[in-house]
């Protein structure tokens, strides 16, 4: 059975809507073999469109492909070639220097890899089943200043209880690589209303600096009695607006968490918990980081699907990765990818329902 459909009634409608020819874009449904957690991935951006949870939608997103590309936003997009910053728009790999695309005046900082980024463009969808899908994406050498032609594989699965996300790539040139899912989840289902009193437990001790330009320091800082200090779970909203030197750089959480787990998969390095719903999701990850983030920049001026504005803090993105501009950190682990060498991350979100 061929559950490849699009996100809109009709192909006539999608041309239309945007001037992509209607063939270039696909979406497919996939589901675990219960049918209680199903999703829709299109092959723009390599996005989840839908993560239905029991009959719950938990994440942001658009109806239409044309509001994906006018939007410019990242719901459920994998961005890369470098999620974060690289400071500056430059970086040094083997005594070269790398200038990158800043879409600014030179010697700004290069953000999600530049612009367009792997969420603007399409993939191809390479393999697929009733409860998987595989989606690739070549990146030619050169691609936003980037060394290397990048093959990088994106596999989503569903398992009885989880949403799997694998990433394979192999370069032909030494490269730096950081790729990561950029979904925003509200467990309440509501995606007009706010996460504020949706409890959050993270699996961490500290957390990366920024300067007042929201740049990385290099620098770490402990969070212990501050209001990053989520080792016990606590309400989003509790210290959210706290008088804080990072969280005013943000206005809000935006902040890398270094993991205590180890690149385990049997950690998890978060959890979230809706107590309405009654749903929980944990995060387990081979990342030895994670950026929080708290959808700061929300302002209802954004209407999502269903025609629903997207209010201020609607949502929590888990976006799990390694440093940003580690390139420029040494004393970070490495994002250096070579050819003959495989990548290879998993992140792992799992659910389940307690009311």
């Amino acid at each position: 059975m061929n559950i490849r459909h699009l996100i809109i009634a009709s192909v006539s409608m999608l041309t239309m809507l945007s001037p992509v020819k209607a063939e270039e874009f696909e979406a497919v449904t996939i589901a675990n073999k219960k049918g209680d957690i199903t999703m829709t991935v299109t092959n723009f951006g390599a996005r989840i469109q839908s993560l239905n949870v029991d009959g719950t939608d938990v994440v942001l997103g658009f109806d239409t492909l044309s509001h994906y590309k006018e939007k410019k936003q990242n719901f459920g997009a994998v961005v890369g070639r470098y999620i974060g910053r690289i400071v500056g728009g430059s970086f040094t790999l083997d005594g070269k220097e790398y200038k990158l695309n800043t879409g600014k005046k030179a010697g700004a900082d290069c953000s999600h890899g530049g612009t367009p980024g792997f969420s603007q463009l399409f993939w191809k969808i390479v393999k697929q089943g009733k409860s998987f899908v595989t989606l690739r994406f070549v990146s030619p050498d050169g691609d936003n200043g980037f060394p290397g032609e990048l093959t990088l594989d994106v596999t989503y699965s569903l398992t009885k209880d989880a949403l799997r996300i694998d990433y394979q790539a192999t370069t032909t040139k030494p490269t730096v690589l950081n790729p990561s899912n950029h979904s925003f989840f509200n467990l309440s289902g509501n995606l007009g209303g706010d996460v504020l009193a949706e409890e959050l437990w993270i699996n961490s001790d500290s957390i990366a600096l920024y300067n007042q330009k929201k740049q990385v320091t290099g620098e770490m800082a402990c969070v212990t009695d501050t209001p990053f200090d989520f080792s016990s779970p606590t309400a989003i909203g509790e210290r959210i607006d706290t008088d804080n030197e990072q969280l005013m750089v943000t206005k809000g959480y935006d902040h890398c968490y270094k993991l205590c787990t180890g690149g385990c998969l049997n950690v998890p390095a978060a959890r979230l918990t809706d107590r309405t719903t009654g749903l929980t999701m944990e995060v387990m990850t081979t990342e030895p980081a994670m950026q929080i983030y708290t959808a700061n920049g929300h302002n209802g001026s954004l209407i999502g699907k269903g025609g629903i504005p997207y209010p201020r803090r609607n949502a929590i993105c888990f976006e799990t990765m390694h440093f940003p501009d580690s390139p420029n950190k040494p004393q970070w682990p490495t994002t250096t990818l070579r050819p003959g060498e495989k990548f290879r991350s998993t992140t792992i979100f799992k659910f389940s329902k307690d009311l």
